[in-house]
């Protein structure tokens, strides 16, 4: 607040700052929101780890040489990468991997600069099973709902029951069963059954 007086033919600007504290005010600008990850079918955040058969692509900048522009993890977890040679890496998030991967290069190269990208995932997985055109399993390497990956299964039969389609989550060795009404779903008016799906999740179609 502004307060505006005449003091002997001059003006002068008095800066007044009132502070009421109401309980404990939230702190403004000092921390940004991550970015919000997809959610699996048990409405947890999704975090991706690498797998088999991953496809990843390793840069070491200015470092052409320890680079690889592709990947793929074997069925064992591991990998080869020049310079480091054998490195488990199933179970790593990308983060983790460029974090371990730089620990192991700075005994041979002073700073490294580590950059990991994914490719192509083919270690995460949702099921299509019964009614459905093409019976079997999608990579999970994009967000995708329930009614996403029966069209990705090429449709429904004629002999499908629409409303008794569930689909299952597995989680701590417990199996979750949600309902999905093709029909409501398409009409919008059950919008909240076409859930994003986690890896491992199956789509059962009657």
């Amino acid at each position: 607040m502004f307060f505006i007086g005449k003091i002997g033919g001059s003006l002068r600007v008095c800066l007044l700052v009132a502070i009421l504290q109401f309980g404990a005010a939230p702190s403004v600008g000092l921390a940004q929101k991550a970015p919000t990850e997809p959610t699996s079918s048990d409405g947890a955040t999704h975090r991706y780890v690498i797998g088999a058969a991953d496809v990843l692509q390793i840069l070491v900048a200015g470092e052409p040489d320890a680079s690889m522009a592709t990947v793929t993890v074997r069925s064992d977890g591991l990998i080869s990468i020049p310079l480091v040679k054998d490195i488990t890496v199933a179970g790593l998030t990308p983060k983790e991997l460029e974090q371990l991967i730089t620990k192991k290069l700075s005994a041979l190269i002073r700073d490294p600069d580590v950059s990991v990208y994914v490719k192509e995932i083919h270690s995460e997985r949702v099921y299509v099973l019964g009614a459905v055109r093409k019976e079997g399993s999608i990579n999970l390497d994009r967000p995708l709902t329930v009614l996403q990956a029966i069209s990705e299964a090429g449709g429904l039969t004629d002999y499908a029951k629409r409303n008794r389609i569930y689909v299952l989550h597995q989680q701590d060795g417990k199996q979750t069963r949600f309902p999905f009404d093709y029909n409501a779903v398409i009409r919008n008016q059950r919008p909240e059954q076409n859930i994003p799906l986690g890896p491992g999740d199956t789509v059962v179609v009657p």
